[in-house]
Parts: structure tokens; C-alpha cells; sequence
């Protein structure tokens, strides 16, 4: 079976080292806002400044990292950006223990944490396609799918009790650890890796215009550009609905917060489903139909949110709009990323997944907080049903027609020849 296939000792510790920092940041869920709530006693709206201006400065500070980081090899930089959000997460607990955590420390280390996120991936993914062959890369990105909605299941349930249990920063502190843990993983992979590829001009110092090399490369090719549009708008309207639909359940249901955490933990079991299905669904209808499919039914699943109402039916209508929705992306998501692997150039990959990334978390913060603004002058139901509806739309953005990826790797397996 292609999912059950071994991808080799080396991809093992990737994805011991993927596992164990993705456990950590879902155990350590909504962590900065809790704290600022409960040990700082922020109001509403410093919680949605945290939660909009983090992300979105950190996606502005890591955009000169890319060019950067794809002149260096890759491995190091992964272990860098560990270390990095180990030291400065556990500043806080550090802060707090001294009486002295403040608000603006969260800020700031939220800055810290997204930047090297979007580092992060952005070296992981020219990693990974140096690492694995390009007949698994879509096997390997379906592990790590499976891995992320498995994490998004437990970790939240378990991060609130061990909150309630030991204090505020509990989180903070295991997270900071998950990502020793992850750069211990990354230092044990061993084996040499590829030097970068220079750039034509033979210099390792980015030039100004590489700053935006990543945002022309998408928007100049054919396949990319429908796919960027398709995913930064889906994925932020997505997310925009969550607060609006955490206040409808909560405050105006008054559904208890454990009902409302169960409404969304169970159908994450669909994370698993269409992760698994990914590879098997490509080798049997083909790339092209499964990512055009799949990322159109993504679409049409939150409107159904608009319409939860009081009573036992209200989470078991949440958990079926999520089970269908989160199934849908887990089919979507690991084909579309080999796909991006795949048609992007080994010299491009690095700016291309941060610009890619930069602008996906920029986008989520705008929206969420113009989203947080309608759901108040109009009534959370109210925006969640807007969400919808604009969602609706976005599969007109998905590429129509098939592109074969050029990027001078091996050819495909036969099973894979039709999708390109």
C-alpha cells in the first residue's frame, strides 16, 4: 500500500521531529490568549491584537528571510528556528515566575514564533524535496496531514486540563520543550546534505529584488497563481468564521466550553480518513481531478455553520458541517503541497513557500479581524454566514486544466503520468 510505504530512517527523524513540534504547538492552543486573559487580565480587545498583529508582523519580519535561506543548507536553519522558539517561548514562563510578564513580551514573542514558523516550513519543504524522491513525496506529506489533524485532536483537550491543573504558561513550557525535542530529531537525521544552489550573480548575499522573487515566480506561472488566490482566500475565510462561531455557541447558545471542544476535536478523525484516501484517490481518478475536487467540496461545508441552533442538535450539526470539511482538506492539502514541490524549482522553493506562507498568515489576521468587526455590528450568525457564502467562490479560483511540473526531477511513477 503506497501509504504504508517505508520512506527510510532519514525521513523517520523528519517526521519524529514534525510530530513531536506539531504535539507541542497544539497542546499549547489559544496559550497567549489564556494567559493574557488569566494572568494579565487583558480584555477583548488586546486578545484579538495579540491574535491578529503576532502573525501578521511575524509574516512581514520573515519575508527577507527567504532569499536568505535558500543560498544556506537547510538543515541547520530548521534547527536554528527550533532554538529559537524554545528560547524565546520560554521567556515566558521565566517572566511570569519573576512577576514581570507583560503584555507587550507576548506580542513580542509572538512576532518571534510566527517568523520562524514561516522559516521553518519554508526550509523544511526544499528539505524534504532534496530528502525524499519525488514518487513519495506525496506519501510523506500525507504522514505528516495525518500527524497534524491527530495533534489538532488531542492536544487542545489535554492543553486545557493541564492548564486547569498546574497554571497559565503549563503549555508554553512544553511547547518551548517540543521544539528541543524537534532539533534534536533534525540533528540525529546525519547524512550530508546538498550544497544550495547559488544564484546566477554567484553572490550569497540576497539582493533587494529577491526580496519578491517568491511572489513573482507564483504569479507568473499558470498553475501556482489560481492555486495562491484559491488557498490564502479559502483557508482565511475559514478561519475568520471560528471566533464569530466560538461566540454564537458559547455566549449566545450557551453551549458549556467542553461541549464546544468536543464539537470540534471529534471530527478531526477525518484528518486521518482523508489523509490516507489522498494517495489512493491520485492513483486511482489522478492529481488534477482529486486537488480540483477536493478543494472545490472544501468550500461548501461552513455555511451549514450559520444554521446551528440550541439543544443536543447544535454540536452534533457542528460536528458533521467539521467531519465533511476537515475531510475535504486532508484529501486537499498533502496533493496540493507535492504538487507546489513538485512545480517549483530546487533553486525557488525556499522564497516561494515563504512568500506563500507569509501572505497566508497575513491574509488570516486581516480577515479574522474584519470578520471580528461584522460579527459585531451584525451578530456573530450572521458573519459566519457571510464567510460561507464568499467561500462558496473560491473554487472558481482552482486551476481547470492540468499542468505538468518542469523542475528537471526524476520522471513520475506510471500510476501518477496523467496528473503531470
Amino acid at each position: 500500500m503506497a501509504g504504508r510505504r517505508a520512506l527510510g530512517r532519514r525521513f523517520g527523524w523528519l517526521w519524529g521531529a514534525y510530530a513531536v513540534s506539531t504535539a507541542g504547538t497544539w497542546l499549547a492552543f489559544d496559550a497567549f490568549a489564556l494567559i493574557a486573559v488569566l494572568a494579565l487580565d487583558a480584555g477583548p480587545t488586546q486578545v484579538s491584537l495579540l491574535a491578529a498583529v503576532g502573525p501578521a508582523v511575524g509574516a512581514a519580519v520573515s519575508v527577507p528571510l527567504g532569499p536568505w535561506v535558500e543560498v544556506r543548507r537547510k538543515r541547520p536553519v530548521m534547527i536554528a528556528t527550533d532554538l529559537v522558539r524554545c528560547a524565546v517561548l520560554l521567556s515566558i514562563p521565566v517572566a511570569f515566575a519573576l512577576g514581570r510578564l507583560s503584555f507587550g513580551q507576548l506580542l513580542l514573542v509572538s512576532v518571534a514564533v510566527a517568523a520562524s514558523d514561516i522559516t521553518f516550513n519554508a526550509a523544511a519543504g526544499a528539505f524534504l524535496k532534496e530528502l525524499v524522491p519525488r514518487r513519495d513525496l506525496l506519501v510523506a506529506n500525507g504522514r505528516f496531514e495525518a500527524t497534524t489533524w491527530t495533534a489538532s485532536m488531542v492536544g487542545p483537550p489535554l492543553g486545557g486540563a493541564a492548564i486547569g491543573l498546574f497554571g497559565p504558561v503549563t503549555t508554553v513550557v512544553a511547547d518551548a520543550v517540543s521544539y528541543l525535542l524537534s532539533a534534536c530529531a533534525l540533528r540525529a537525521i546525519g547524512g550530508e546534505e546538498k550544497p544550495p544552489v547559488r544564484p546566477a550573480s554567484g553572490s550569497a548575499r540576497p539582493r533587494a529584488g529577491d526580496l519578491l522573487d517568491g511572489w513573482r515566480y507564483i504569479l507568473a506561472d499558470p498553475a501556482l497563481r489560481p492555486l495562491f488566490f484559491n488557498t490564502v482566500l479559502a483557508n482565511s475565510l475559514i478561519m475568520a468564521a471560528s471566533p464569530p462561531l466560538m461566540v454564537l455557541m458559547v455566549d449566545d447558545l450557551r453551549f458549556a466550553p467542553w461541549q464546544y471542544a468536543l464539537a470540534f476535536a471529534l471530527p478531526c478523525t477525518g484528518g486521518l480518513l482523508g489523509s490516507r484516501l489522498a494517495p489512493r484517490l491520485v492513483t486511482r481518478f489522478g492529481r488534477q481531478r482529486v486537488m480540483l475536487t477536493a478543494g472545490a467540496l472544501r468550500a461548501c461545508w461552513s455555511l451549514g455553520l450559520a444554521f446551528v441552533g440550541p439543544g443536543a442538535a447544535g454540536p452534533a450539526l457542528v460536528m458533521v458541517v467539521e467531519f465533511g470539511l476537515i475531510t475535504c482538506c486532508a484529501v486537499f492539502n498533502p496533493v496540493f503541497a507535492t504538487f507546489r514541490l513538485e512545480r517549483t524549482p530546487t533553486d525557488r522553493v525556499t522564497r516561494t513557500l515563504s512568500a506563500w506562507s507569509a501572505t497566508g498568515k497575513a491574509t488570516t489576521a486581516a480577515v479574522t479581524a474584519l470578520w471580528g468587526l461584522l460579527a459585531h455590528l451584525t451578530g456573530p450568525r450572521t458573519a459566519i454566514a457571510v464567510a460561507g457564502v464568499l467561500l462558496l467562490f473560491t473554487p472558481a479560483l482552482l486551476p481547470r486544466r492540468d499542468h505538468t511540473p518542469d523542475t528537471g526531477s526524476e520522471p513520475a511513477p506510471p500510476a501518477l503520468k496523467d496528473d503531470g
